[in-house]
């Protein structure tokens, strides 16, 4: 089947092809969806896209009008998607549920140590030779209660590692995981105290409306002093301009980012030689307590593997019109 892979990147190219083997004619673009480049997959019957790529209403029209009529997703989130308007015209639209909650998880555990214990700082210290440990205090992991906001695959990960560092671990969601609770003692409760007793808080949840913005001024006033704030889900879900006053007022004492909200034609893109006209991560990017990295919690070797090998078999299920468990 004809299709078109917009925003193809380097690191999974020998991925994609590797999980194809031939099946499929696929042609691979390194811009991403947009209004502007959708007429790019005329004469294809199929689209794949990434976690950036713009699939909004008049999107999917153009998408429409070019021809297409299956949509698929590499990644697991579909926020980016406007699911109605797919059905409205037809689409059949399939994603990758899960490709490695260890491969976030792990990351997620990274960013939390690596802020702790200061080693980006650490690191450009002793390059330039000095080797003062000055400013770089941090403290045990072991004890320290961890609030987890959200414990599906990856969050549930996140708890069984924070398990070894003996950290007591406050969670909330909609379905408690009973084996993370008689197995890990993970403890499940609310918002409130979640924010009032954590000294780390790290976000597991999709983007929706309720979620959206789910930390800003109200709940970070809630938190302790000093806080440390982790987010390798979705960037929406803080608002980023009440997190720097809450850097500035040192109510937050660490950050660290994976995700963030306005990271299209930023993330995944080399902009070394470019003038940053963001802002607002112009402005995150002068705390040394805050660390980000961009958009790399999935990328491992295991994800890649998972992520190609399930786009390719959502094609086969859309081109043999069979039923596709992935499907939305």
């Amino acid at each position: 089947m004809d299709t078109v892979i917009y925003s193809t990147h380097k690191f999974e190219k020998e991925y994609l092809l590797k999980a194809n083997d031939s099946k499929h004619n696929l042609r691979l673009l390194d811009v991403p969806l947009t209004s502007e480049t959708a007429y790019l997959a005329k004469g294809a019957k199929a689209v794949s896209i990434f976690v950036n790529d713009d699939a909004s209403a008049p999107v999917i029209e153009k998408l429409s009008e070019a021809g297409i009529r299956f949509l698929v997703l590499r990644s697991a989130g579909y926020n980016h998607v406007n699911l109605e308007k797919a059905k409205q015209l037809g689409f059949r639209t399939a994603r990758v549920p899960a490709y490695s909650p260890y491969a976030v998880a792990e990351h997620t555990v990274a960013l939390m140590l690596a802020l702790n214990r200061k080693l980006i700082r650490a690191n450009n210290r002793v390059h330039d030779l000095n080797f003062s440990l000055d400013g770089l205090t941090g403290f045990d992991m072991h004890g320290k209660t961890v609030g987890i906001i959200g414990t599906g695959q990856i969050g549930a990960v996140v708890a069984r590692i924070l398990y070894g560092f003996d950290c007591k671990i406050l969670a909330t969601d909609q379905v408690e995981n009973e084996m993370l609770k008689e197995k890990y003692g993970v403890i499940y409760t609310d918002y409130e105290r979640i924010y009032k007793e954590s000294d780390i808080i790290t976000l597991h949840v999709p983007l929706t409306p309720a979620t959206r913005y789910m930390i800003c001024n109200e709940s970070i006033s809630k938190m302790k002093s000093g806080v440390m704030l982790i987010n390798t889900s979705r960037g929406a879900l803080i608002n980023t301009k009440d997190v720097i006053v809450g850097l500035k007022n040192r109510q937050i004492g660490y950050l660290g980012i994976d995700v963030y909200e306005e990271e299209s034609g930023l993330f995944f893109e080399d902009h070394s030689e470019d003038v940053l006209q963001d802002d607002t991560i112009s402005r995150l990017l002068t705390f040394n307590n805050v660390l980000i990295t961009s958009h790399q919690a999935f990328l491992t070797d295991t994800a890649l593997d998972n992520i190609t090998s399930t786009t390719i078999y959502n094609l086969n299920c859309f081109e043999n019109s069979s039923s596709c468990e992935n499907e939305l």
